[in-house]
């Protein structure tokens, strides 16, 4: 108790001292950006928030590396962080100044996420910009801000990600700053993960299969992101993680068109709406142009899924059909089994992207 007292207490204090700081520099001075798209983007964000109000669970709050989500890293929130409802809090380009100026102007007005995840710093680093020190200051006035506007929400603070391809000053730099940014976590409020080694080889570089820039994350790299902070994250958040399981599950989501023998081996098509969040699949089937069915008892594991659908008949009585199958090649191949008449029936369908 007493070690968690002395640290809270050093916690508060690196906070308090970015804030009598505050103005003395510029990574600690709220600033926005003149930048048409950049304003854009805000506003888009502050509808974002708007939409989602109290719903959204987790929060991700950065530069371009945390926009990337959008981009290279779309498949990993999908999995991860749909269900969750979060929220893309990212601008390319921007510093620690940028971030507090839009944490203070709606990018979390109205919300109560559980998690706010925060990695910012890196474009502060470039040249003489600013130096460690004031960084360090930039990012605890963010962890500040936060705890400020969002007293309920746990910051769960990440070390900013080594960037060029070889050893170079600047990642020097970087690692000075995580140093002290470590101290800022108190494990009660503010929790601290560091894990930007994993992305450098055993002879210091950078491999373009996970930074193809040196800088911005690959998908891949999006996936060993989210695999390193989940479980600290769902503590927090106080769900079931997401499992390995549910990672390596296919694509599902999207409209399809299903095909299945009918009346006389011709065959029939259809609309077909699939949804995966968080290792969850939920969808629809439509019979007959806007006949919709819903999906029930579906399961999801690895590269195979399964499902029931329910259908009255004209003619009297319902209709089972326990359908499985699996992702082949971008599209779904399975079987299809019911009764007719009191006789077994099982029959091959086919689905292919609308």
């Amino acid at each position: 108790m007493k070690t968690l007292f002395s640290v809270s207490l050093l916690t508060l204090a690196l906070l308090a001292s970015a804030s009598l700081r505050l103005g003395a520099h510029s990574a600690v001075e709220p600033t926005p950006r003149i930048e048409q798209w950049w304003q854009d983007r805000h506003e888009s964000l502050n509808k974002k928030v708007s939409e989602v109000g109290k719903e959204t669970e987790v929060i991700f709050v950065g530069d371009s590396i945390t926009q990337g989500w959008e981009g290279e890293g779309k498949d990993v929130w999908a999995r991860y962080y749909s269900h969750r409802k979060a929220v893309n809090l990212g601008i390319g380009g921007d510093r620690t100044q940028h971030v507090l100026w839009r944490l203070d102007h709606g990018n979390v007005d109205g919300i109560q996420p559980k998690a706010a995840v925060v990695m910012i710093g890196t474009n502060n680093s470039n040249g003489e910009d600013n130096t460690p020190g004031q960084i360090v200051d930039g990012v605890a006035a963010i962890v500040r801000r936060l705890r400020e506007k969002l007293p309920q929400t746990k910051v769960l603070l990440l070390g900013i990600f080594p960037r060029g391809e070889n050893f170079n000053p600047q990642r020097g730099k970087l690692l000075q700053i995580n140093q002290v940014l470590e101290k800022l976590a108190d494990n009660q409020t503010v929790f601290w993960i560091d894990f930007g080694h994993r992305f450098v080889n055993t002879d210091g570089t950078i491999s373009r299969e996970l930074m193809p820039d040196y800088l911005h994350l690959s998908s891949a790299a999006y996936g060993s992101w989210a695999a390193e902070i989940e479980q600290r994250l769902s503590n927090i958040i106080g769900d079931a993680p997401v499992t390995a399981a549910v990672v390596n599950s296919p694509n599902l989501t999207g409209d399809w068109i299903w095909t299945i023998p009918g009346p006389e081996g011709k065959p029939v098509d259809g609309d077909l709406s699939l949804k995966v969040e968080g290792g969850r699949l939920s969808g629809r089937f439509a019979r007959q142009p806007d006949r919709w069915l819903a999906i029930k008892n579906s399961h999801l594991e690895g590269d195979t899924f399964s499902w029931t659908v329910k259908r009255d008949r004209a003619e009297g009585g319902t209709m089972v059909y326990e359908m499985s199958g699996k992702l082949v090649n971008g599209k779904l191949e399975g079987i299809a089994k019911t009764e007719l008449n009191g006789a077994p029936v099982s029959l091959n369908w086919t689905a292919r992207r609308k």
